[in-house]
């Protein structure tokens, strides 16, 4: 998946785990952990799992976008 400007994917190492998280950049300067799960066996797990999660979220945020901009009109 393509990631944007405003939401990516991040790994890290924990001893002998990794943890993914999805991350959305709330301005220039912040950033602001959206989801995370920890505990994957390496590190390609990790980031399937973030990147599904990704795709899920953005969707998800798409619908609720769409149902705010409709009670406005």
């Amino acid at each position: 998946m393509k990631q944007s400007k405003k939401y990516s994917i991040q790994t890290s190492q924990d001893n002998e785990h990794w943890k993914a998280e999805v991350i959305r950049r709330a301005s220039a300067k912040k950033t602001i952990v959206s989801k995370t799960q920890s505990g994957f066996n390496n590190e390609a797990e990790a980031i399937a799992w973030a990147e599904k999660e990704l795709v899920q979220f953005t969707a998800k945020q798409s619908e609720q976008n769409k149902r705010r901009a409709e009670k406005r009109k």
